[in-house]
């Protein structure tokens, strides 16, 4: 994992997001001392802060199934004791589907499951991604995710990692001053500006409301260059980490999509340096 260390200061990045086993599968080796001794000492000069653990995508929270559900708070508990070996300060992990059930008993599935992880003390914060929306998928609303954290007895260490693809595609628009203010007063009216602790940056594929999880290259998808200008340049979210999950298709993308955002960044800011702000997954 040190090696992703490296790769994100060779990008200039200040923040980074990395999985810490394999995405698509339930199988992990635990992590030796060795391992977590190196991804250490090479964060050790603090350039890059924070790190962000997310959870592989098999997860689902919200399921009927129950063998899918335990197996799910498991490897959710797993990542977060993780994220803490390395020093990680926040965990990100989608919420899943209620498939053939309610919306409503997946929400009740999410809570109890969040009660079950959170119960290991340690110094890091949950953060619950927003969804698209498709089909009986949870937390694609701030409303929803606002029931989620209220029913979690104990949820000090429970925030919020907003998708702009996700959101736009769930039918937040703010690709407008205006529209960029709505969304920040829906924020605060729901789970509070101080939950919101990172931003993924993608644009979006679909058209809003779509429901359509399409993540693009910034300023080649329907919020556009100026959607993102209108969206980082609203005071409430500013001074937000940010973490580009943009499409990675030819080698420099990823230089692609950051000197894009950074370019956003510098005319929105002008006085400050965003030569080393952005992130990549």
């Amino acid at each position: 994992m040190e090696k992703a260390v490296s790769r994100a200061r060779e990008l200039g990045c200040s923040t980074m997001q990395i999985f810490s086993r394999n995405p698509r599968g339930w199988k992990a080796l635990p992590l030796s001392s060795r391992a977590i001794a190196a991804f250490q000492e090479a964060i050790t000069p603090k350039d890059i802060d924070p790190i962000v653990v997310h959870t592989p995508y098999l997860l689902n929270l919200a399921t009927p199934d129950e063998h899918l559900y335990q197996r799910s708070i498991a490897g959710l508990a797993l990542d977060i004791k993780r994220a803490a070996q390395i020093g990680a300060r926040y965990v990100v992990t989608h919420l899943g589907s209620a498939k053939e059930r309610s919306k409503a008993c997946g929400q009740e599935r999410v809570v109890k499951a969040l009660q079950v992880v959170l119960r290991q003390e340690v110094p890091v914060t949950l953060l619950l991604e927003n969804s698209a929306g498709a089909g009986k998928g949870i937390g694609a609303t701030l409303e929803e995710l606002q029931k989620i954290i209220a029913g979690v007895e104990t949820n000090e260490r429970l925030g919020i990692c907003f998708d702009s693809c996700h959101g736009y595609a769930a039918g937040y628009d703010l690709r407008t001053p205006d529209k960029a203010d709505l969304l920040a007063k829906e924020i605060n009216r729901t789970i509070g500006r101080e939950r919101l602790s990172l931003l993924h940056l993608n644009d979006c594929g679909g058209g809003l409301g779509s429901h359509s999880d399409r993540h693009e290259h910034i300023g080649e998808g329907k919020i556009g260059f100026s959607g993102f200008r209108n969206f980082l340049g609203h005071p409430s979210f500013q001074g937000i980490p940010m973490i580009l999950e943009t499409p990675k298709e030819k080698p420099r993308d990823d230089l692609k999509n950051l000197s894009r955002i950074r370019r956003i960044c510098r005319k929105i800011t002008p006085n400050l340096s965003w030569e080393k702000k952005g992130a990549r997954r």
